[in-house]
């Protein structure tokens, strides 16, 4: 009997210091701002995601999660530029979602470097993470990006480690570019549970990828195919 409780304090104890999810979804969505993506493409991300949380059909997903979700924008160039643009906000409602989104529409470009450092913009993410005040049942890191990655560490084992902490890394790839950002992306970059690409053909496309790509993230359980 006092070995049951003993065990019992400890199992006690653990469950004390486990964090109850008091959301569903964490999302950074990390915005490539490099010099490949000039100021009208700049534009095309930042406004397509902006209308993208104004959209009834994302304002009901999120509506309907537990909790609502955590979000915030990160700007991501070469090794040493990288920024949280937009704070942590806790979306829950039409009011708090469409907040975000005139956010979203008041941030500057912080950076116009030259570089693409995509492993340094996955360790930028996982430090923005940790300063999150709501624990969630799923963190989602949503990149955006229109090449490979050219500097700082090499996305694929950071990719994989976050992994393993159940990060999901998803990616939106804009093509264009040379090689294939898509096939790079799949190969060094999409990794953890249920993790996905969404591709857009331009920058011009963007705005209904984001759409496509938030809907997904925001499914009831994170449904998406498995890469």
């Amino acid at each position: 009997m006092r070995g049951e409780g003993i065990g019992s304090a400890i199992l006690a104890a653990t469950l004390a210091a486990t964090p109850v999810p008091a959301c569903e979804v964490e999302l950074v969505l990390a915005m490539d701002v490099s010099r490949s993506v000039v100021n009208f493409e700049y534009d095309f991300q930042m406004g397509g995601l902006a209308a993208a949380f104004r959209h009834p059909d994302v304002i009901g997903a999120v509506e309907r999660l537990p909790g609502g979700v955590m979000a915030t924008v990160t700007q991501w160039s070469g090794p040493d530029a990288q920024v949280q643009a937009v704070p942590w906000t806790h979306l829950t409602d039409a009011a708090s979602i469409r907040a975000f989104a005139d956010r979203i529409d008041a941030q500057r470009r912080a950076f116009f470097a030259a570089y693409t450092a995509i492993g340094e913009a996955l360790i930028h993410a996982e430090r923005v993470s940790a300063t999150n005040p709501l624990p969630c049942a799923r963190r989602v890191f949503d990149v955006s990006g229109d090449g490979a990655s050219n500097r700082g560490r090499e996305p694929l084992a950071v990719a994989e480690l976050l992994a393993g902490q159940g990060v999901t890394v998803n990616a939106l790839v804009i093509l264009g570019a040379k090689p294939d950002p898509a096939d790079y992306y799949a190969a060094n970059v999409v990794r953890g549970p249920g993790a996905f690409m969404e591709v857009a053909t331009s920058f011009e496309d963007f705005p209904q990828a984001i759409l496509r790509k938030l809907l997904r993230e925001l499914a009831p359980g994170g449904l998406a195919e498995a890469r």
